[in-house]
């Protein structure tokens, strides 16, 4: 009993926090096609990816595509998941089989091991929100979890190609899982425009101007700011196969317009000291007209 009070606890508290941050969130840029949204501990992130979430319409999503970078395992493509079911404290999420299929006939995905689909965080943190905000379809979807490896610029493209009938489809919803900036010694990364002002504004700065090129929906330029930058954006690749997805949409015409906004950037601390360190959050979605 007590086992089963405290998962009821759990349940009932990560409730309550998904819907206050959901309701403190505007709807401005609905409805998504796809968002961007944070992974870290929702303690540093889950207001912030809430405005990402918030731009979600249920109602006519069939299918939840979650492309999660890879933190553990080192890989130079896209794999699968080997199972048919993840648990979240709020209901069980089905994998779609059939969509999995088709993408392994591609030839271009592999699978991951049972250890590395319950080590990896990216995807992991995302399927309480999409519980949360797809309830009123409970049962009705399925989700298609993607573990991105570090992808070369042409990987980006196969990828962006692949998956870019799936993007068009309004009955599809995609979630790109990415924090932004980690700076710090213990991350290695210390970038410092002092032309910006403190620390913390500049990485502020660095991570806009990152934003900025997404919203322009351009991968050739975020594929050149990375270079430039070297920002420690972990999500990086994900970004980029959905940034490819995109053009391969606009590519092929048909008057189709888009729209990429960021609705939401914070950093999990205010850094002003070469000792410090923090990591940076940022919520986007992308809608089709």
């Amino acid at each position: 009993m007590f086992v089963l009070e405290t998962i009821i606890l759990q349940k009932d508290d990560l409730n309550g926090q998904l819907e206050g941050w959901l309701s403190k969130a505007k709807d401005s840029q609905k409805p998504a096609r796809a968002i961007i949204a944070p992974h870290a501990g929702y303690y540093y992130c889950g207001a912030c990816g809430a405005h990402a979430y918030r731009q979600v319409d249920p109602a006519t999503i069939k299918r939840v595509f979650i492309l999660g970078p890879s933190h553990h395992v080192r890989m130079s493509g896209c794999a699968l998941s080997g199972t048919e079911v993840y648990q979240t404290p709020l209901y069980d999420l089905t994998i779609d089989k059939e969509i999995y299929e088709k993408l392994y006939a591609t030839g271009a995905f592999d699978t991951m091991s049972l250890g590395t689909d319950e080590a990896e965080h990216s995807i992991e943190m995302h399927l309480p929100y999409i519980a949360k905000v797809m309830e009123s379809r409970r049962n009705q979807f399925t989700i298609i979890p993607i573990l991105v490896g570090s992808l070369s610029p042409e990987k980006e493209q196969q990828y962006g190609a692949i998956l870019s009938s799936y993007l068009a489809d309004p009955e599809n919803l995609f979630v790109v899982s990415s924090d932004f900036c980690h700076w710090g010694k213990r991350f290695n990364y210390t970038f410092y425009d002092k032309s910006c002002g403190k620390i913390w504004q500049s990485i502020e700065a660095l991570d806009k101007t990152a934003m900025n090129i997404i919203e322009q929906m351009d991968p050739a330029g975020f594929t050149s700011y990375l270079r430039d930058y070297q920002n420690t954006i972990c999500g990086r690749h994900p970004i980029g196969v959905l940034l490819n997805a995109i053009g391969c949409l606009r590519q092929n015409g048909n008057g189709v317009k888009m729209d990429m906004k960021f609705l939401k950037y914070a950093q999990s601390s205010q850094c002003v000291s070469p000792t410090d360190s923090s990591v940076s959050y940022a919520a986007g979605a992308l809608v089709i007209h």
